[in-house]
Parts: C-alpha cells; sequence; structure tokens
C-alpha cells in the first residue's frame, strides 16, 4: 500500500478545492505541497487582492459622487496605508480558513518545492533545505502561472512592474502607464484612476478585452475615457529607457500606425499574460509531455504519463480559478473511473470594473465562424428600476441563440452585479434551455436579475 492516494502540486484554487473534494467526497488520502500560501496566485497575488482594491476604489467614487443621492459628505479622502492594511487582512482570513478546512478533512499540508521524480514519487524540498519523498498512487499538477515579461528592453528598470509588485504599492504613482489592455489592465485602471491616478493604456492589438465580444471592448473603452484614462490601441511597445532630465520617471517608447510616439510615466505595469509554471517541476530524465510550457492534457486531465494529472493555468488553457476547480472535480473523477460531473466547455469569464462585465458562451461572431444560424437580443438597463435607482452606468445584456431551436448559446453582460447573474446564463447553456424558458422564469422586482427575463423576451 502506498504512503499516499494522491499528492497535489499547487494549493492554488486548483490544488485547494481538489485535496478537499479528494479527502471528503471520495476518502482518499491526500497530501498538498505548496512552497508559498495556500490559496496560490488567486488569493494572494491574483483574484481576491485586487478586488479587494476595486471594493475600496468603487466605495470612494461613490462616496465623491453622493450628492446625486441626497447625501453629502465633507472631506472625503483614502489612506492608501490602510486599504493594503485592510487587503492583507482580507487574504488572512480566508488563508486561515482554507487551513482549517484542510486539517478538518485530514489533508495533510506540506510547505515546500514538490519535484516528480517518476509517475508514483514526489519529492519534496522544504524552505530549511530539508528534503523527503512521497509515495503516491496519482499526482496532480496545479502549479498555476506567473507573469510573463515580454523582451521589451528596459523592462528590468526600476519603476517597471507586474501585477505582484503593483498589489503590494502602499503610496500612488503620479503617473501609471499600464501596458496590456486584457482583464488585469482593465481592472487596474479602474482602481488607480478611481483614487485620482493619471493613468494610460497601451494595448497592441486592435482593441481592449479582444478575448471577449467587440461591443464590451468598445463600451469598456468610452466608459474608462470617460473616467479620465487614456487608451491606445494597435500600440506596439518597443523600449522602456529613464526619462530625461526627469529622476525617478521612465520614458516609454511605441509605434502607433508606423509612427513613433512616447509617454512618461513614474511607474509602469506589464501585464501582457501569463505563461505555465513548471520550471524544476520534473526530476532528471523523467516529465510529461509539453507543447511551449504547458502540460498537455486530454479534458481529464490526465497527462501522457499514467497515473498524472494536470489542471488550470500549468495546461494553458482559460487561466481563471474557477477553471482550474472544475478541472480538479473531473479530474478526480477520471482517476475514480467516473463520468466527469463538469461541463468545462462552459466557463464564465468576469470582469470586475464598474460596472461588471461577464461573458458566458460564444458571441454572435463566433457562432458565424462556427456556422451555427444565431441571432441575437440586446436589452439596454437605462429602463431596468433597480440600475436608475441605484444610478447605474449605461450597460446591457446581449443573449445569442440557435435561431432555429430558440436555444441559448452565450451570453455577454455589461452591468451592476454582471458577474453573479452570468451563472444564469450559464446554466442555460449547459442545460440546453431555450429563450422561452427563460422567459419563463418569474424574477423579483426590482432587481438587476429581472432584466434577464427582458433580455430573453
Amino acid at each position: 500500500m502506498r504512503e499516499y492516494d494522491l499528492v497535489i502540486i499547487g494549493a492554488g484554487p486548483g490544488g485547494y478545492e481538489t485535496a478537499l473534494e479528494a479527502a471528503g467526497t471520495y476518502g482518499m488520502k491526500t497530501a498538498l505541497i505548496e512552497k508559498e500560501a495556500l490559496g496560490g496566485t488567486c488569493l494572494n497575488h491574483g483574484c481576491i487582492p485586487t478586488k479587494t482594491l476595486l471594493h475600496s476604489a468603487d466605495l470612494y467614487r461613490q462616496m465623491k459622487e453622493c450628492d446625486r443621492f441626497g447625501l453629502h459628505a465633507e472631506g472625503v479622502s483614502f489612506d492608501m496605508e490602510k486599504i493594503q492594511d485592510r487587503k492583507t487582512e482580507v487574504l488572512d482570513t480566508l488563508r486561515s480558513g482554507i487551513a482549517m478546512l484542510m486539517k478538518q478533512k485530514k489533508v495533510d499540508v506540506i510547505e515546500g518545492t514538490g519535484r516528480i521524480l517518476d509517475p508514483h514519487t514526489v519529492e519534496v524540498s522544504a524552505p530549511d533545505g530539508a528534503a523527503k519523498t512521497l509515495d503516491t498512487e496519482y499526482i496532480l499538477i496545479a502549479t498555476g502561472s506567473k507573469a510573463a515579461m515580454p523582451p521589451i528592453p528596459g523592462a528590468d528598470l526600476p519603476g517597471v512592474v507586474t501585477s505582484d509588485e503593483l498589489l503590494e504599492k502602499r503610496d500612488l504613482p503620479g503617473h501609471l502607464l499600464i501596458i496590456g489592455g486584457g482583464v488585469i489592465g482593465m481592472e487596474f485602471a479602474s482602481v488607480y484612476s478611481a483614487f485620482g491616478v493619471k493613468v494610460t493604456v497601451l494595448e497592441a492589438l486592435p482593441r481592449i478585452i479582444s478575448n471577449m465580444d467587440k461591443e464590451l471592448s468598445q463600451s469598456l473603452k468610452m466608459l474608462m475615457k470617460k473616467r479620465g484614462v487614456t487608451i491606445t490601441t494597435g500600440a506596439r511597445v518597443e523600449e522602456i529607457h529613464e526619462a530625461p532630465g526627469k529622476e525617478g520617471w521612465l520614458e516609454c517608447i511605441y509605434t502607433e500606425k508606423d509612427k513613433p510616439q512616447t509617454v512618461q510615466a513614474d511607474c509602469i505595469l506589464i501585464c501582457t499574460g501569463r505563461r505555465p509554471n513548471t520550471e524544476g517541476l520534473f526530476g532528471p530524465d523523467f516529465t510529461a509531455e509539453t507543447e511551449r510550457g504547458r502540460i498537455l492534457t486530454d479534458p481529464d486531465g490526465r497527462t501522457s504519463v499514467p497515473g498524472i494529472y494536470a489542471i488550470g493555468d500549468v495546461t494553458g488553457g482559460m487561466m481563471l480559478a474557477h477553471a482550474a476547480t472544475a478541472m480538479g472535480r473531473n479530474a478526480l473523477a477520471a482517476m475514480k473511473q467516473i463520468p466527469a460531473p463538469v461541463r468545462q466547455d462552459v466557463i464564465p469569464s468576469c470582469i470586475y470594473t464598474d460596472p461588471e462585465i461577464a461573458s458566458v458562451g460564444i458571441t454572435i461572431e463566433q457562432a458565424g465562424n462556427l456556422g451555427i444560424d444565431a441571432d441575437s437580443h440586446k436589452i439596454v438597463m437605462s429602463a431596468n428600476g433597480k440600475t436608475v435607482l441605484s444610478a447605474q452606468e449605461r450597460g446591457f445584456i446581449k443573449v445569442v441563440y440557435e435561431k432555429e431551436t430558440r436555444k441559448i448559446l452565450g451570453a455577454q453582460m455589461m452591468c451592476a452585479r454582471a458577474s453573479d447573474m452570468i451563472s444564469e446564463f450559464a446554466e442555460a447553456i449547459v442545460h440546453g434551455l431555450t429563450m422561452e424558458q427563460m422567459f419563463s422564469v418569474v424574477r423579483p422586482h426590482p432587481t438587476f436579475c429581472e432584466a434577464i427575463t427582458e433580455a430573453c423576451r
């Protein structure tokens, strides 16, 4: 009998959620290896700290605009030190909760760096240099990803940061330049513009959040510009160097429409993507099959090595916490030779700007590319009672459906609580619901979600 049924490397949402399910639901003796802190990138350097800062920024913006609600506040201000302290408190609380759950489910949490020596052996190097090996039936790789730094000359200069460093910053820059107009870039643009910082975004592609519906991209760009954020698309960054005559400032040279341009800032955030974290993961003369750094798997997480599975960012798919958790549940089912419990092809994506953006399924453009005869129905939120009474920005909900069957194929939303409401459409897609079936549901009034009824009318 082996020492463990399952050894998991990486304690992010994919890793720790799978550990809890393996031990609690399947009764597997489980070890969870983590070299830093429980919660992985999502809890410590990603989703949770970013959204905590966004919450403070949104509250501050609302407080400054409270006159329109008949309220009056004088001397509204913020303290970045205290905002960061609250963020730390949130992270500590959630980490403690995970640790308590691990103890309750009898999961062995091992601090250190895991390295796979063969299909049943994992070597763990502790922070103090001590090493031990674990013997296990199955291995699950959930090592996540890390920020990818493009080969821009000057990217290593002081003042050029990734999201990890910016999340720890306790003072405000005079001008924040963001290279990358994806989800991370736009969320940081939202935070810092709310706090009064001058923000510029450079995006190499023709539009920001290019992986989402074109209308979402256009609407977010207009909203950000309204809030003072300068956004330039089609911008190819060439070089970063010290700004002449301005100590502590940097100058970024980029090309827009074949013309060289410059912009100066005292802080430059590079967030042009992430790459799978596989460095040092395998021992000498042993590895699973990879492609461009990502571990290749089948739909149930099996790697090229029997008994070794991989989930989440390290596989290079949708780099989202909830996607990794879903993959972990299906990997466990594969180990137990039972049907996969989760549909992994229907994964919602959210951006926590104000208003929020959420999307699931396919867009009308993607439907056309797939040869699907589809149509869409869009409603604006300006007639929604909850939107009006809470003075939300004008948003919309768009539903994509197959013409013949009227089955829902996708939805794109930009409105308050979009990240909560998108799950209704995810459920509709998974269960093959039609527009009429979604319309038949009675939703309470006044709520944001009653707009779903109108969108499916």
